[in-house]
Order: C-alpha cells, then structure tokens, then sequence
C-alpha cells in the first residue's frame, strides 16, 4: 500500500476544520502524499502507514499502532499533554507550532492594555445605553511595562510596543541572551522583586514550569503597584488565582486581561467573571486565520528534511528527537 507522507488528524484547533491545512501543506509538497483523515476509523487504519502526523494530541493507543512514524507535527505550541515518553520509546521526533501564533497573540495582548488605558469599557457601556459623557483615561507612553517570557510570543509584543513610549524589562531564564527589551533579566528572586514593583504593566507570556508555576503570586501582588494591570497568554497556573481574586478584591491591582485561567475551562460561578476591570477570552488569543498556513510552512520543512534521511539534522520547533 501506499505510504502517507503526512496524515492530518480530523479534529484541528480552535474550531477550524483541517481541509484547508491538508490542502496548504499540499501545495507546498505537491510531490507528497497528504491524507486528511475524517474518522476515528480512518486514522487508526491510516496511522499504520504514516510517515508524519499532524494533530492536536494522540493517545499512546493510537500511537501504538503507527509502524512507520518518523515525525509528530502539533498544531498548537503546547506539548505537556503529549504522551513524550511514547515518542521516545518509537524513535518519533516531536515538534509543535511555536511561533506561528505570536503576530495575534501580540496584537491581542496590545488590546488588553489599550482598551483598560484609555478606559473604553466605559465607552462602550455609554454607546449601548446612548449615553454622552465625558470620561477621564490614562495613557500608556512613559509607563514601565515588564514582559515574562521571551520567546518569540514576548519578542512579539515587545516589538509592538515599540513607538508607544514605554519601559521594557524582559524576563527570561538565560537573561545573558540578551533581548530586546531596554532591560533583561532572569528569575533571580530579588531582580525580579525590584522590576515587579516599578511595573506598570505585566505581561505573562512563559509556559508553564517548575519555575513559573505559582510565580504570581500574594508576594507579587504585594509587590506590583497597585495601579498595575495584569496579562496573562503563557498558562493559567503561572498566576496564583486565589491570591490574584483577593488581589483584585483588595484594589491591589487595577485590572487584568485573562486568555488563560486556572482552571480552564473557567466555571461559570467563578469569581473572576465578576469583576468589571477584568477582560477573560477562552484561550483563544492564539487563533489566527493564517494558522495553516503558517504551520504548513514549517511542515514542510521538516518533511524535506525527513526526506534527506539524516534525522541529526535541522529541524524546525523540535520538541524532542532521539539521539
């Protein structure tokens, strides 16, 4: 039987069908057989014979049945729901989709803080009750804003906030990389202590580790100016979200623009839906209508490099690769 290139799981991410993905990845190898599977039934047939699978997640029973499998291509940045150890143990290099998100996610994290700066909620409330009244807002040039996490999601914003007068401090694990941020630092407790309490605006775009679980927490709080607004895209559990609610609770913080929560999904009682200073979107700053295309780029890519067979070679977004 025919062996499949790339084999495009049915389910996509944020909603969208995979039909377009197939289709992008296809006219960048059009020499490739590319396969959208449409069932459960399909995928455990297909997988069989699959060189390269793209999905959200698989289950290690599915990838058990893969004989042929050289590459996992995720479609989405995460990895820890992943079944790595599986990877591994077939010989499988993982990648995900870093990077392709970073242009939205950046354009949404500048709407969260423009919107609570110039105080639009108001505005909008007054339109819809055909209300005319003058409001007072702030204005972010001369603000201080400090961005965790600079990969290519906190380059992004960063580079977004060029021209608009600001204060950067970057945050980042080796902060001897260097970046674009007037100033660069790591996890050092008391550097990042001294920036949390000179920050105006904090933008939370690490993933989630041993080190940024919790990082922000009471402490933080107690530390960031009380007139400082919060942004999370990188992971709900970055954010301590009791203390965060009594944060908020306490006029601690002035508000917060949430994409990420924990928990997530966020139930329906729960009090963060409460507050009126604060923006929550279900996790969805990372769509972008150029998803696939985006994503099939780097696809094919690592397929051309499969196809040199030296798998020692450059990949792109690796997550893991056997040695």
């Amino acid at each position: 039987m025919e062996t499949i290139d790339v084999l495009i799981r049915r389910k996509g991410t944020h909603g969208m069908p995979t039909e377009p993905y197939g289709a992008a990845i296809r006219e960048r190898l059009p020499d490739h057989n590319v396969v959208v599977a449409h069932t459960p039934d399909e995928e455990a047939s297909l997988i069989k014979r699959a060189r390269v699978l793209s999905s959200v997640h698989v289950s290690q029973e599915l990838l058990e049945k893969a004989e042929t499998l050289e590459l996992f291509a995720g479609v989405a940045a995460g990895y820890d729901h992943l079944p790595l150890d599986q990877f591994s143990k077939q010989g499988v290099i993982v990648t995900n989709a870093a990077g392709i998100h970073a242009p939205n996610i950046a354009e949404q994290v500048l709407g969260y803080i423009l919107m609570h700066t110039r105080r639009l909620e108001i505005a909008i409330n007054q339109t819809q009750r055909s209300h005319w009244q003058h409001f007072q807002a702030g204005e972010l040039n001369g603000s201080t804003v400090t961005v965790v996490g600079l990969g290519a999601i906190g380059m992004a914003v960063v580079d977004r906030l060029r021209g608009f007068g600001v204060e950067t401090i970057g945050v980042r694990y080796t902060p001897s990389k260097g970046g674009p941020t007037d100033e660069v630092i790591g996890f050092d407790d008391a550097k990042l202590q001294s920036a949390l309490a000179r920050t105006d605006y904090l933008i939370l775009a690490a993933p989630l580790s041993e080190t940024t679980r919790g990082l922000i927490d009471k402490r933080a709080f107690d530390t960031l100016p009380p007139d400082c607004y919060l942004v999370n895209v990188g992971r709900g559990p970055v954010v301590d979200t009791d203390d965060l609610v009594t944060a908020l609770r306490s006029d601690e913080l002035s508000g917060a623009g949430l994409d990420v929560t924990d928990p997530e999904p966020l139930p329906a009682d729960h009090p963060l839906w409460d507050f009126n200073n604060v923006i929550i979107t279900p996790h969805n700053a990372g769509h972008t209508p150029k998803h696939w295309e985006r994503l099939a780029d780097i696809v094919a890519m690592n397929v051309e490099q499969l196809d040199t067979q030296d798998q020692s070679g450059e990949f792109v977004n690796v997550i893991q690769q056997p040695e």
